[in-house]
């Protein structure tokens, strides 16, 4: 997520709110002035606040500045979770029993991480006459994860898909 501040005569704004390179307010001064202080000290003078009145610009080496937002950004990605649900596809309406057995103890690893779980089935052609095959296969997900996680969206035909949503039980 880079932004581009405005540093030193790109500052357009006649008076800015002054902050020291230790992050103490300095206070308000004109835009001229708080130049003048910035490169006394031997530092950038950076617009960190552009929409405040007055805008807040602060007296630091600009790229030490950028170096620390690139920081923040990638400890915040870091900590964030990549996404709150997973999908299982299960190979049709007719998929053998290891095959669902496999799907189902792949759901159960998805679930004790603390996602959800998305379980879909998919038809094709003249399976469509046929979805009770795949209600089965769903129901059999609804009996065997019963303790181990909860239903947060029921088994509901979506176009050619068959889903249903487990949420984890760990909170």
């Amino acid at each position: 997520m880079q932004q581009n501040y405005k540093i030193n005569s790109q500052i357009s704004a006649p008076q800015v709110r002054l902050i020291g390179e230790d992050g103490r307010q300095i206070g308000i001064f004109s835009k001229e002035e708080a130049l003048d202080y910035a490169l006394g000290q031997g530092v950038d003078l950076v617009l960190i606040g552009e929409k405040a009145v007055p805008p807040v610009a602060k007296a630091i080496d600009y790229k030490k500045f950028v170096y620390q937002q690139e920081k923040k950004d990638r400890e915040a990605k870091k900590s964030q979770k990549a996404s709150g649900v997973k999908e299982i596809r299960v190979g049709g309406p007719f998929a053998g029993e290891a095959d669902v057995a496999a799907r189902i103890k792949r759901t159960e690893e998805f679930l004790t991480e603390g996602y959800n779980v998305r379980v879909s089935i998919k038809f094709t052609g003249r399976q469509m006459g046929r979805t009770e095959f795949g209600h089965r296969i769903l129901n059999q997900f609804k009996v065997t994860l019963g303790d181990k996680a909860r239903v947060d969206r029921e088994i509901k035909m979506e176009g050619r898909q068959l889903t249903i949503t487990f949420a984890s039980n760990k909170q």
